[in-house]
């Protein structure tokens, strides 16, 4: 019985530290998902971002933009070359989520012709569990400074902080 109620009591904790450490992200920052105004960042500016930030599964990237498009592509040749007949998932609402569900590399282009080859593309690399030994940073100190979105952000992981931390001490009365 003890043993069944520490493995309880263990499976909570895990699940709260995996919410908390989830994170939401802007991709391009105030910027939003736009093509890159100037020749020099048009080449790099989305890759740039992606090289500032730390990706774990679990996170969200959210993509604001007008009349544009977002879409996943399965390899860099298609990213490359900026376009995809099947692509792994497409969204053109203007405010667009996407959930990092596994680790390893991750292909975005523009799905508007022309947007791609201006540098409407990124590379994101998102880390195993087991190859990130740092710990989490939270979302204020990853989200670039948006005007309307970093108390959101905050407030997420503010919420999913206090909810780990309460969760074990509301659980205590199952135990005794």
């Amino acid at each position: 019985m003890e043993t069944s109620k520490s493995l309880v009591l263990l499976t909570l904790l895990f699940c709260c530290v995996i919410t908390a450490s989830s994170a939401e992200l802007f991709v391009g920052g105030k910027e939003g998902w736009t093509v890159p105004k100037s020749k020099d960042e048009q080449q790099h500016f989305f890759n740039d971002w992606a090289a500032t930030n730390r990706f774990r599964v679990n996170d969200t990237l959210r993509f604001k933009y007008k009349k544009d498009s977002v879409m996943v592509v399965k390899e860099e040749e298609e990213y490359n070359k900026c376009r995809s007949s099947h692509p792994l998932f497409f969204s053109n609402n203007g405010d667009t989520s996407f959930r990092l569900d596994r680790p390893g590399l991750f292909y975005f282009i523009s799905g508007v012709t022309g947007h791609c080859h201006h540098g409407l593309k990124m590379i994101i690399k998102v880390l195993d569990v087991q190859d990130d030994n740092s710990p989490p940073l939270p979302p204020s100190l990853t989200v670039d400074d948006h005007p309307n979105h970093k108390s959101s952000a905050t407030s997420h992981y503010s919420a999913s902080v206090a909810a780990a931390a309460a969760l074990p001490l509301m659980a205590l009365p199952l135990f005794f």
